[in-house]
């Protein structure tokens, strides 16, 4: 399926492509958000039934949209499944939204490859919500718990806008969150 807010819908960089979000990745993506839970705004695990009502509920419906709620995609390597996101809690009028994405578990475990992997989906992501959709600011609200998240943001031109000091509980610990946002000047 296609996204009707969008004229283009894959995007590619080398043997990367982003492309809209497949019902034929929900079980995977189910898996990774389950065993990430930690890094995501996800308070229990998500059930099977409850991944398949999202799908076909929620997800559907945001193809025929001229203003979805959010645009999510499938992110790949080599054509294969490697982590999911896209632009969420979007605000047409503003022209922001804030940028979501997860990996496999093994790339995520993987320093490195985690740090190529973000690049990369940080470059599809901008172009997409700069170039295809005008949109005025993009950004993150993540938790401080990987520093290498974060440098990979900065090498790309996005600020700290926003520093939450010990603002929510992990693994049993107070942990700051950081908004980091990068604007269109063009």
């Amino acid at each position: 399926m296609n996204y009707s807010c969008l004229k283009k819908n894959i995007f590619t960089n080398e043997s990367y492509t982003l492309l809209p979000l497949r019902d034929e990745d929900k079980y995977e993506i189910l898996n990774w958000r389950n065993s990430q839970i930690d890094i995501l705004r996800q308070q229990t695990p998500l059930t099977k039934v409850q991944q398949d009502n999202y799908f076909e509920n929620v997800i559907s419906k945001l193809f025929e949209q001229k203003q979805p709620s959010q645009i999510l995609w499938s992110f790949l390597f080599d054509e294969k499944l490697i982590g999911y996101g896209g632009l969420v809690h979007i605000d047409w009028e503003a022209r922001h939204a804030e940028i979501s994405f997860l990996l496999s578990n093994d790339r995520n475990s993987d320093i490195v490859t985690f740090k190529k992997d973000w690049n990369v989906y940080l470059h599809l992501i901008t172009d997409l919500a700069f170039i295809e959709l005008g949109f005025h600011k993009i950004h993150t609200y993540a938790y401080n718990i990987r520093d290498y998240y974060f440098d990979v943001m900065y090498e790309q031109g996005f600020k700290k806008e926003g520093h939450l000091k010990d603002h929510i509980l992990i693994n049993n610990q107070l942990t700051d969150i950081l908004i980091l946002s990068k604007f269109n000047h063009k």
